[in-house]
């Protein structure tokens, strides 16, 4: 792959594995500077050795995103270093349990939509000036199908997921004509990842695309440059 991202800056959530790795590895091979986040640092420690073995760049972050201020923590750790932000990929995410809607723990859909609804608007709210500093930046959130149709017993998890390409559409289009900022929703579909298995236990994962697909793929949806409000989702 060509280095269409060189002397970019790109920070990806999630990124100790799956797709957020995969994220992360596929835009350091492209030329960008990624900054990793997400709790296991055992994780984020390989996945930045495996950039930097492959000639790429890359700094770790481990942090909880649900954690009081450690979002703002984290922007201001990258605002005193760096003067812009590129890219920034939304991966982390939990799917919390499968249950109907009436059965819905509280405490734990709490959680859920802690991560994967406010933590994500805190990020955006954050690193809007880093955002808004770049001469191109883009902002990708990573979704499931299920937050556009619903599907029984995934009413927490498509709750948020909606919740979210709701409020990325609404930022995209709030600074659409006042920056260079542009938004894009990618729907993963079937990926070998530890949340697929916990979802399908009973799944063959060699059965389907591994993780790498859609680092690639949004890569290159970055890279060939896109409009706001733009939603693919990543096939086999």
């Amino acid at each position: 792959m060509a280095t269409p991202f060189s002397g970019k800056l790109a920070l990806v959530t999630g990124a100790s594995r799956g797709i957020g790795a995969a994220t992360a590895e596929a835009l350091a091979k492209a030329g960008a500077h990624v900054i990793l986040t997400a709790r296991t640092v055992g994780g984020l420690e390989e996945v930045e050795e495996r950039i930097h073995a492959a000639g790429g760049n890359a700094t770790i972050a481990p942090l909880d995103l649900a954690e009081n201020d450690s979002i703002a923590r984290l922007a201001e750790a990258i605002g005193g270093r760096w003067d812009a932000l590129d890219i920034l990929v939304l991966n982390a995410a939990m799917l919390g349990t499968l249950a109907p809607v009436t059965a819905i723990d509280a405490k734990e859909f709490a959680r859920l939509l802690t991560l994967n609804v406010m933590a994500q608007q805190q990020l955006i709210s954050a690193f809007n000036p880093l955002l808004r500093a770049s001469a191109d930046a883009s902002v990708i959130g990573v979704t499931s199908s299920v937050g556009a149709n619903a599907r029984p017993y995934w009413g927490a998890y498509g709750a948020s997921k909606a919740a979210l390409d709701n409020l990325l559409l609404a930022y995209g289009a709030e600074v659409a004509n006042i920056s260079k900022v542009k938004v894009a929703i990618v729907d993963p579909a079937a990926t070998a990842t530890k949340m697929r298995a916990q979802a399908f236990p009973g799944e063959d994962a060699a059965t389907l695309k591994g993780p790498e697909v859609v680092g690639d793929a949004i890569t290159r949806l970055i890279a060939d440059g896109f409009e706001t409000g733009t939603r693919i989702r990543v096939e086999a």
